[in-house]
């Protein structure tokens, strides 16, 4: 009953943070900041999912290849975020601050 408990929380506090991740993929203003809302979501959402449904997995194989895909995810996301935002910096794409103009208003 606790576990079931336990995976429950997990499985509502990731979703719910993949869908403000995708909120925030719109919401934020610039590259950069919508970039980091998809990649921590992803990463911390998508951990919080496979953490519920190892909870509700009786199967060796099963826990197996949620970990392998765990792995994969913590490695992955932060991976290619890092290498986006190198990208985007050395394309000449600057983060935006408070005080300066963005190039899309006009």
């Amino acid at each position: 009953m606790i576990l079931d408990a336990l995976s429950w929380v997990c499985l509502v506090i990731g979703g719910f943070l993949c869908v403000s991740g995708a909120f925030g993929t719109f919401r934020f203003p610039d590259f950069f900041t919508r970039m980091h809302a998809a990649s921590v979501t992803d990463t911390l959402g998508g951990g919080l999912i496979a953490v519920g449904l190892l909870f509700q997995s009786d199967d060796w194989l099963v826990i197996a290849k949620l970990l392998f895909i765990m792995f994969f995810i913590f490695l992955t996301s932060p991976t290619s975020s890092h290498a986006l935002a190198k990208a985007a910096l050395h394309a000449g794409l600057r983060p935006w601050q408070k005080n300066t103009p963005r190039d899309d208003a006009e």
